[in-house]
């Protein structure tokens, strides 16, 4: 038995690998790293009678089954008898039983895998060199990796404009037998309370007056009970969400994982969207509820499920672990995701939650007020035992609050009275999971997809993580902008969700793969083509125009937002520079006021013009970022200090760097502190120490500057020049050289000593398996050596 190791052929990155005159024909490469083992696989294949491929059950892994049985074609090497068997899990039976009902390669999925494949190369290869010409800083475009960014960029926008609206609301806290409870105002003078009705301090006060005054009654108590039932076991997108919510990993991070434990047997395949377990595995978990818990846990009849997702494939059962009577052996990450997939896929045969919600209403004497108080009461904890669904959002209610045993004509003790102040909030930003399942929900993408499609984003730094949540960056905003002036209906949802369909019905033999591709192409290329024939300029201007509302937003005083702020009588408009985007006056040169590309949308306002903090000192935003000037001297601001909060003395202390700390007490040669490209860092004697803040560069004192350079010498810390331990050794290359994931002055990155190629950003370290790493190192040394300029630069990444 030989491993391909994943895909063994791709289109080449470069102009004709697919040609869409030649009914699309596509010309593959063998992958630089996957040639040593097509050779042994063509060598055994020569000797053999029967080719058993037994790739992943999945539209790649019949892709991956057909590109080795081409090459095998090609090399004379393919034996008379080919067989394909499929399993969805690494298991003796599984493996077993699958190895009786072989078949032949299905040739709808190899055929919706050509048309993906061809159709994301003919729009990465289409698009990007038309953002390279004409939109200074873009990187590329991709057709799903556009239309996700589009979601995070909408959502930036309805974040921005969004007006908060003032609201009240008034609640009393009672108390009956020792035990307190809170009743919300939901009536007040015959009027109906809906959440925005109090809108201000004045209402507020005169309805908490009343409530105080008040002596209340219990008029209703109605108590309903309901049950809650079990989610189904996870998916490949709702194990990416659940592991986001309750684990804090990242798709990717998730989808590294559970690959790791599928390939360890532990649990069944992981890119799937059916929501089912198999019958032998539904009798395994309801035999190993009713060991764990007593009976009533375990349901009368076993528990079937129907996705909600459009489009949904259901090829593959669910994702569930392969034995629910062996303990997992897995520790860290793994044996979290595990416990996840085998709690959920227990819950899932469970019996459901039984619980009561009661709701009471008081009236006070005069029935000018109504207060409502809710709460609720698990009877029987069935499922909710074992395993609790995770939210994005917090839910705003208090429907978990226990109450106290009330009867109609109580009165229970009034122990205060609150009038409470809110605002209205925007909508929350994208995290990976609440993305993932706007994604889902929309039909756009497929499960396998998503990981390496927010990955990509990140990658190409069109978006920004902070505290769990995306944060357009401005080259994401202004692709996205592009792509919508100039190809809205290539990242329009409704489109690419029927071009999902379309893809589905090719996988269904509902459709042909050319005849897609063709409908595709006929409008996309005269489109495409009519867009690289504009100028330059004439794609500013378009999206000078496209994007005004966001770049200069109206101003207090009233005064146009394009003029200049500078010179007064020069306007704004959008500038295409080597670096990027960016807002110029029309009176350059003799106006040389320049505004970053975004500054006058979500940063600040369109009017912000240099600012005097005093002795001489500017404070100014540039092309490159907010900074500080006297004279001819500057000094950027760092990225841990906000503009807003540069005074002059902090001015003074960043135009004074470097900083002397003193002498070295062995070599008596100073030991500085400053402010480099790659952060704060500590100098002496043409060695270096990187410090962690901006702070440490002036409160950084002799004992602490010593060390931190002697750690530094010695390895343990990241100076220039120092001889560092490896963070794994993950074994060996096939050239017989060690394979080890190290830290970098850029990242962290792969090496087998000779050929070093950086990791993608976010990426875990600690999680990089060896196929991985030997992949990245093959592909890094295939481009050559890289171009050395003050170190080690990563390896550039395919446009896609």
């Amino acid at each position: 038995m030989l491993a391909s190791f994943g895909h063994v052929r791709d289109l080449p990155p470069k102009d004709g690998s697919v040609d869409p005159d030649e009914g699309f024909s596509m010309q593959w490469q063998v992958s630089p790293d996957r040639s040593k083992q097509l050779k042994a696989i063509a060598d055994e294949a020569k000797m053999a009678d029967t080719l058993i491929l037994a790739t992943d059950p999945d539209r790649e892994g019949e892709a991956i089954s057909w590109h080795v049985q081409e090459v095998l074609r090609q090399k004379k090497a393919l034996p008379k008898n080919v067989q394909r068997v499929t399993f969805n899990a690494i298991t003796n039976s599984a493996v077993t039983e699958a190895m009786k009902k072989p078949r032949e390669l299905d040739e709808n999925l190899i055929d919706a895998y050509r048309a993906r494949r061809a159709l994301d190369y003919l729009v990465g290869f289409t698009l990007s060199p038309i953002l390279w010409r004409k939109l200074p800083g873009a990187k590329s475009a991709g057709r799903v990796q556009s239309v996700a960014l589009r979601l995070i960029v909408d959502r930036e926008r309805e974040i921005e404009i969004f007006k908060p609206q003032e609201y009240w609301s008034v609640s009393a806290t009672f108390e009956k037998d020792g035990q307190s409870f809170v009743g919300r105002l939901v009536q007040f003078e015959g009027k109906k309370i809906e959440r925005l009705t109090i809108g201000n301090k004045g209402d507020a006060d005169a309805a908490k007056a009343a409530v105080e005054a008040g002596r209340f009654t219990v008029a209703s108590v109605e108590t309903k009970p309901f049950a809650k039932n079990p989610p189904p076991p996870f998916t490949t997108s709702t194990l990416q969400q659940e592991a986001a919510r309750k684990l804090g990993f990242s798709a990717s991070h998730t989808m590294r994982v559970a690959q790791s434990l599928y390939e360890d047997g532990l649990i069944t395949y992981m890119r799937t969207d059916g929501v089912d377990m198999a019958p032998e595995a539904v009798s395994a978990a309801r035999r190993a509820i009713q060991n764990r818990y007593d009976a009533g846990y375990v349901p009368d009849k076993p528990r079937q499920y129907q996705s909600k997702i459009k489009n949904a494939q259901e090829a593959h059962e669910a994702i569930r672990p392969t034995n629910f009577d062996k303990a997992c052996a897995a520790s860290g990450d793994h044996a979290r995701l595990y416990e996840l997939v085998y709690n959920r896929a227990l819950a899932s045969q469970m019996a459901s939650a039984r619980l009561e919600r009661t709701t009471v209403e008081l009236t006070d004497g005069t029935g000018k007020a109504v207060l409502r108080a809710t709460g609720q009461v698990v009877l029987f904890p069935g499922y909710l035992a074992l395993y609790e669904e995770g939210r994005d959002e917090k839910a705003d209610d208090e429907e978990g609050a226990r109450m106290p045993n009330l009867r109609e004509g109580d009165v229970p003790a009034k122990t205060s009275v609150d009038a409470t102040q809110s605002f209205t909030q925007p909508p929350p930003r994208y995290s990976e999971a609440s993305l993932v399942k706007r994604l889902e929900e929309l039909g756009i993408g497929r499960p396998s997809t998503y990981a390496a499609t927010l990955q990509t984003l990140k990658d190409r730094e069109y978006v920004r993580v902070d505290k769990n949540r995306f944060i357009p960056e401005e080259s994401g905003r202004l692709v996205t902008a592009f792509l919508e002036r100039f190809f809205e209906r290539y990242v329009s949802y409704d489109y690419t969700a029927e071009l999902e369909e379309e893809l589905d019905d090719v996988s269904g033999g509902r459709l042909n793969w050319q005849k897609l591709l063709d409908a595709f192409w006929r409008d996309f290329k005269p489109k495409a083509g009519e867009v690289m024939d504009q100028k330059p300029s004439e794609i500013t201007q378009a999206l000078d125009e496209f994007l005004a509302p966001w770049l200069y937003p109206p101003r207090e005083d009233g005064s146009d937002p394009r003029v200049c702020p500078q010179c007064g009588n020069g306007r704004l408009s959008l500038r295409g520079g080597k670096f990027g985007a960016f807002v110029a006056c029309s009176n350059y040169p003799e106006c040389r006021y320049t505004q970053k590309f975004g500054q006058g949308g979500a940063e600040g306002a369109a009017g912000d013009g240099p600012q005097e903090l005093g002795e001489g000192i500017l404070l100014k935003t540039g092309r490159f970022g907010p900074y500080v000037e006297r004279g001819d001297k500057r000094a950027s601001i760092p990225k841990d200090i906000s503009a807003s909060d540069v005074d002059l003395e902090v001015a003074e202390r960043l135009l004074s760097l470097p900083r002397e700390i003193g002498p070295h007490p062995e070599t008596g040669k100073p030991i500085t502190a400053s402010i480099g490209r790659y952060g704060p860092y500590l100098a002496h004697d043409g060695k270096y120490a990187k410090l962690g803040s901006t702070a440490e560069v002036f409160e950084t004192g002799m004992n602490a500057a010593v060390s931190k350079l002697a750690d530094a010498a010695s390895g343990a810390g990241r100076g220039r020049g120092a001889a560092r331990e490896p963070i794994a050794v993950l074994g060996q290359h096939p050239n017989g050289k060690d394979v080890k994931v190290m830290e970098g002055r850029y990242g962290p990155y792969v090496s087998d000593g000779t050929t070093h190629a950086t990791l993608s950003k976010g990426a875990d370290p600690k999680a990089v398996t060896l196929d991985e790493a030997v992949r990245l190192i093959n592909e890094r040394a295939a481009k050559g050596p890289a171009k050395k300029k003050g170190g080690r630069k990563p390896a550039r990444k395919k446009s896609k």
